[in-house]
């Protein structure tokens, strides 16, 4: 099934499930270590099998083991008759979550004592943010220890797929000016409104803010603004805080660049975008002939070919990410996670058997 039908025309039955969800979960001051999901939740950013939340995935996981402490390697469980691949290594810097307790990296997998969706790694590789169990904004160590939460996410909303924005001080940029973009974005759905929405890292039981992606050119409050609400899947990459999203009603993959002045563009049909660590390129999915395939395009203004990176696509390769040096894209497929050079020059190869979403570590 393509994205598009995933993330379109289903959306309003994805976040009337996701808020039935969430109205059923705990919602206490600090729990960001509880070990239960969601009521039917299952991949990240899932909330029932078929019935994804938005921006998040529609895939099934395996249950993870609910006993080891926090941190401790726990073995997976593949499928019968199949013997899983784990395929993360601290060599190729992969890691998947997978809507359990159990993190897939450097070759293991990892209890991080509660329900890990959407994970994400900071720019220095050091925290994870993701969601819990609960439905709130957490950050931890990579062996799930020293938990932070963020935000606590209020009843009748659903949140998904954080992202670390981050930018980098320039000789002559004020410290300020990076440090206003050392914030977490992500989605957040309420009342079948999708909207992105943000907090700053070091916050603690903290209250986000909507995120207003908009365009402002020498004052002019007349030009076109792109769409304020159906806002999802937000991946911040760069120099400068970029941030690309995709809009769900449009079905379009969008840019926004607020280091000098508000700039939005639009990049094209699309969804699942994620911007390139140096901010130069975008990759993204789109459904071609009854399959999912991945599409790269440049960030410049100037430059607005597109490549498909899966021509030969017979299978759907979804939620794609880009490894720290740029030169290799995960994709996640049905039966798990497959690889493939940035520049198309090879077709996607299996690396891995667990299903979930694929994250790099830098």
């Amino acid at each position: 099934m393509s994205v598009r039908n995933r993330f379109g025309t289903t959306a309003a039955l994805a976040v009337m499930t996701t808020v039935g969800a969430v109205l059923l979960s705990a919602c206490g001051p600090d729990n960001a270590g509880s070990d239960a999901a969601a009521p039917g939740s299952a991949a990240p950013g899932a909330t029932a099998p078929g019935a994804p939340a938005p921006g998040g995935s529609a895939h099934p996981s395996t249950p993870a083991p609910s006993n080891p402490a926090p941190g401790t390697p726990v073995p997976s469980t593949p499928a019968p008759g199949t013997k899983e691949v784990n395929g993360t290594s601290a060599a190729n810097h992969l890691t998947v979550s997978t809507g359990t307790r159990a993190v897939a990296m450097n070759g293991t997998t990892v209890d991080f004592g509660t329900v890990v969706r959407d994970l994400a790694w900071s720019p220095d590789g050091k925290r994870a943010a993701f969601i819990n169990g609960n439905g709130d904004l957490v950050v931890a160590d990579p062996d799930g220890g020293a938990k932070v939460t963020l935000a606590t996410a209020p009843g009748g909303e659903a949140w998904s797929h954080p992202t670390w924005q981050h930018a980098a001080q320039g000789p002559s940029d004020l410290p300020e000016s990076a440090e206003r973009f050392d914030t977490i974005v992500f989605a957040a759905a309420k009342g079948g409104v999708l909207r992105l929405e943000k907090i700053p890292t070091k916050a603690v039981g903290g209250t986000p803010e909507v995120l207003t992606p908009h365009t402002s050119l020498d004052g002019n409050a007349n030009m076109p603004q792109p769409p304020q609400t159906g806002n999802t899947w937000a991946d911040a990459g760069g120099r400068h805080g970029e941030i690309v999203y995709a809009n769900t009603p449009a079905g379009e993959v969008y840019l926004y660049d607020d280091y000098i002045r508000p700039a939005t563009r639009d990049l094209g049909q699309g969804s699942q975008p994620a911007l390139s660590p140096d901010g130069e390129h975008v990759v993204f999915v789109r459904s071609v002939d009854g399959h999912d395939h991945l599409f790269t395009r440049s960030s410049r203004i100037d430059q607005k070919d597109e490549r498909d990176l899966t021509p030969a696509a017979a299978t759907d390769y979804t939620e794609p990410a880009w490894s720290p040096d740029g030169r290799t894209i995960a994709a996640r497929t049905p039966d798990g996670v497959s690889t493939l050079p940035a520049d198309g020059s090879a077709a996607p190869a299996p690396v891995s058997t667990v299903k979930g979403l694929p994250a790099y570590r830098p």
